[in-house]
């Protein structure tokens, strides 16, 4: 592997001071913009988002003992479930919050399991025609939502939907047509050019900004009363139980982000340090964020982006990103002119958003090869689809229910232990 590696900074080197900075913050930089997205569509607070990156980011690095240059930021895979579960809770983050500590903890377990028996369980228990679908039913369950926020609706007003158009065109072209730097950050720039937009036709407003100091404690939330911090409850009904499937999801991206960042850091992750550190690091991080008040953490796709373009793959410069991103959350200034966006600029990068997180789940099926002349594959495909899209209920007993993305996990794991692989079985 070793003879593989193409970086210009190495994983253990340590730049110079001035070019450390530059470098740290040029990896936030490429961060930012899907780092504060998440807890702007869920409604948590951008200053918990931020500070727990950073030391989410932080956690992981002495988990897998400096040895891999990943940074952390909040997970989309968890959207859909996290709005859901606020909505069902009447606004109360208390079961989200909740769902997503445990996500931590089924990873630590997960990564615990590994250690002793390796990891061919998990190729069997979730295949590519469970995660393909799995990833499909958390775009498209969001949908809606996207429609809604871009101001497509009967009797709305045309200037928000103008935005919306704009946001999304200027993502969409960035993402398709930039070459270098610019196309690893289409996120951000949409933002700031729906936002400079949103300014020219008269829909920000600007007094959340104008009362904000310009340091601040970021908006913690504890499952305890503690100063002036809001506080949620631990809380164990079927709306937090339905959040937990998506860990399913999330496992398998860590494992495949880590593998494509290991080829182009020459080095093989997996094995060094090892896929059960860095998926404790993962759980920690995530289990920490969300006991604080903020969204699931993730290895970013960005961060292997960056990786792969600059050839800096040094720990010490997304641990700098890490650090510039906890300051960053001490900036109630920077908070609050992230929470003056409106909700159009959030619609339009929403549409193109959601739209490729659904289609991705098609680019497993596609990149794996899954044979849909076979009958197993079609049924396990379409019920997780059907099941997942629409609004199917499961009873549990008593108040407790699953469904949605929750309920199709479960059915796409179900199915695939059950219908026979006449290939394999033949084998």
């Amino acid at each position: 592997m070793d003879k593989e590696k193409t970086l210009i900074v190495d994983v253990d080197e340590k730049p110079d001071l001035l070019q450390w900075f530059f470098l740290s913050f040029q990896h936030v930089f490429a961060m930012f913009g899907a780092t504060i997205l998440v807890p702007m569509m869920t409604g948590f607070p951008v200053s918990v988002a931020l500070f727990a990156s950073g030391i989410g980011t932080l956690i992981y690095t002495v988990c897998t003992k400096r040895k891999v240059p990943v940074y952390l930021g909040s997970s989309f895979a968890y959207i859909s479930a996290v709005i859901l579960a606020v909505e069902a809770m009447g606004g109360d983050i208390s079961a989200a919050q909740t769902g997503l500590i445990l996500v931590g903890i089924i990873y630590v377990i997960v990564a615990i399991v590994i250690k002793f028996i390796g990891k061919d369980w998990i190729d069997k228990l979730l295949p590519p025609i469970v995660i393909g679908p799995m990833i499909a039913v958390i775009g498209l369950g969001l949908a809606g939502s996207a429609i809604s926020n871009a101001g497509f609706i009967e009797g709305g007003d045309v200037a928000p939907m103008i935005v919306a158009i704009v946001t999304f065109l200027v993502a969409a072209l960035i993402s398709s047509q930039a070459k270098g730097f610019l196309k690893i950050v289409p996120f951000l720039i949409a933002i700031v050019v729906g936002y400079i937009l949103s300014i020219c036709l008269g829909i920000v407003d600007f007094s959340g900004v104008v009362s904000a100091k310009w340091f601040s404690m970021p908006e913690f939330a504890f499952p305890f009363a503690l100063g002036n911090f809001k506080q949620y409850k631990l809380y164990f009904g079927p709306e937090t139980l339905a959040i937990l499937p998506v860990a399913i999801v999330t496992i398998s991206e860590h494992i495949g982000d880590h593998t494509v960042l290991g080829k182009i850091c020459g080095k093989n992750f997996l094995k060094d340090p090892g896929l059960d550190r860095t998926l404790i690091g993962d759980g920690v991080a995530t289990a920490i964020s969300a006991f604080l008040g903020g969204p699931a953490n993730t290895t970013y796709g960005e961060n292997t982006g960056v990786i792969g373009l600059t050839k800096i793959g040094s720990v010490y410069v997304t641990c700098g990103a890490a650090c510039i991103a906890i300051v960053l959350s001490f900036c109630g200034k920077v908070s609050a002119v992230i929470s003056s966006i409106p909700s159009c600029v959030l619609g339009g990068m929403s549409i193109l958003l959601y739209g490729v997180i659904a289609s991705n789940g098609l680019r497993i099926l596609i990149d794996e090869h899954v044979d849909f002349s076979k009958q197993r594959n079609l049924i396990i495909a379409s019920a997780m689809l059907v099941i997942g899209l629409g609004g199917a209920v499961f009873p549990l007993g008593g108040s407790a229910t699953l469904s949605g993305t929750a309920l199709a996990a479960i059915v796409g794991v179900f199915l695939n232990l059950i219908l026979p692989d006449k290939e394999e079985n033949n084998s």
